[in-house]
């Protein structure tokens, strides 16, 4: 028995690197086998200089649903989170959902996948930390690939696109 092929994705990672490519960002991809885990990630990125993320996509018991870019490293409070953003309670999305909205699948959650979400229905919360220097390391929409963008560049994608980030300091939540 043959695996059936996966769906296209909505933007494919040639169609965003050509989307940031115009807005006049440089960014820097890899190849690697695919990760799904943070710890997979680790295992596998060698040197790559710059942060490194997580990407968690949540949702709220009215259906709203946010995006969020935090430290690898970093234990996240979900009740917590809900209550900085006035979220209320927090549950991890489902991979339908995920798909619908952000066009990705499980284990390839980005930053970068708001381009998909063209009616606006996700809010993206970057940390922070994840601001300072040096680049940030995100998958361009799969999980065999790891993009370098600079902190403000990657600001600058998502105002671009209609989804001008909510900055919050993670570092207590």
């Amino acid at each position: 028995m043959t695996e059936p092929t996966p769906a296209p994705l909505p933007t494919s990672p040639e169609a965003l690197l050509t989307r940031l490519e115009a807005l006049g960002i440089t960014t820097h991809t890899v190849s690697h086998p695919p990760v799904f885990t943070v710890e997979q990630a680790k295992a596998l990125r060698g040197e790559l200089p710059g942060h490194h993320i997580k990407n968690l996509f949540l949702r709220n018991k009215k259906g709203a649903m946010w995006l969020v870019v935090c430290l690898e490293d970093r234990q996240i409070d979900l009740k917590a989170l809900g209550a900085a953003l006035d979220a209320g309670r927090f549950s991890f999305g489902s991979a339908g959902r995920l798909m619908t909205y952000l066009g990705v699948e499980p284990g390839s959650v980005t930053p970068f996948a708001a381009i998909n979400d063209t009616d606006g229905q996700v809010q993206v919360v970057l940390d922070t930390a994840v601001t300072g220097d040096g680049p940030v390391n995100c998958h361009p929409l799969v999980n065999h690939m790891t993009t370098a963008i600079a902190p403000a560049d990657l600001i600058r994608f998502l105002d671009s696109i209609g989804h001008p980030p909510h900055l919050l300091d993670m570092g207590g939540i």
